[in-house]
């Protein structure tokens, strides 16, 4: 896995980076959450593991940042706070894990793989991004493996696009396929792919100018 490390004091940080990049993780650590969060604003990750108490932005409002910009990566906190509003504001920001130091090396091992195994997508469904996916034999639209509700229009059109990732749809396509061949003017088209974007918490379509939209076949 591609992992991001926070942690403030040196040797725990070099000492989790060694003992990840060891068992095969490939790993970009910080001490500051200033620094950390122009690296992820810059760089994707499969995995974030945060102190709370750091400088410059601690991990609780890091997290709730990323999720401002649509970046929602699974996150393991590890801190020494034990304050029950610490931890209960760490499970609203939807962190899938939390380590109270001190803590074995192996232990965080073993709840990596546990997310690794919860994340990962069956081979029917289709990436889109991040955290979506797209369940080819059910139509529908996944995220962190749970359905999203959509309109049937809504759904018609990120099956059109899921189904065609790495090549542009154009007007006509989806005039054709979610209009069933009735006449709409671009602008509709617009406005409703837009509606469908909105709704979602990852930006994956892309407005191709004056052609039409398209998803990514992403790198990972």
């Amino acid at each position: 896995m591609k992992i991001f490390l926070l942690e403030d004091e040196v040797m725990l940080n070099e000492s989790i980076l060694e003992y990840l990049e060891a068992i095969g993780h490939q790993v970009h650590s910080c001490l500051d959450g200033k620094e950390a969060m122009a690296v992820l604003q810059d760089q994707s990750f499969d995995l974030l593991i945060l102190d709370i108490n750091v400088p410059g932005i601690d991990g609780l409002t890091l997290l709730e940042r990323l999720h401002e910009l649509k970046i929602h990566t699974p996150a393991i906190y590890i801190s020494a706070l034990v304050d029950i509003e610490d931890i209960s504001r760490a499970y609203d920001l939807g962190c899938y894990d939390y380590l109270k130091k001190p803590f074995h090396l192996k232990e965080l091992s073993l709840r990596i793989d546990k997310i690794k195994v919860s994340t990962e997508v069956p081979r029917v469904h289709l990436r889109l991004s991040r955290n979506y996916s797209y369940d080819q034999e059910h139509n529908q639209l996944l995220f962190k493996g749970e359905p999203n509700i959509l309109s049937k229009r809504q759904s018609q059109i990120i099956d059109l696009l899921a189904r065609n990732r790495g090549r542009i749809v154009d007007f006509e396509q989806f005039q054709n396929y979610v209009w069933d061949d009735t006449f709409v003017d671009n602008a509709t088209i617009r406005t409703e792919v837009n509606r469908l974007k909105k709704g979602l918490q990852e930006d994956f379509i892309q407005n191709i100018r004056s052609q039409g939209y398209m998803i990514d076949i992403p790198s990972s």
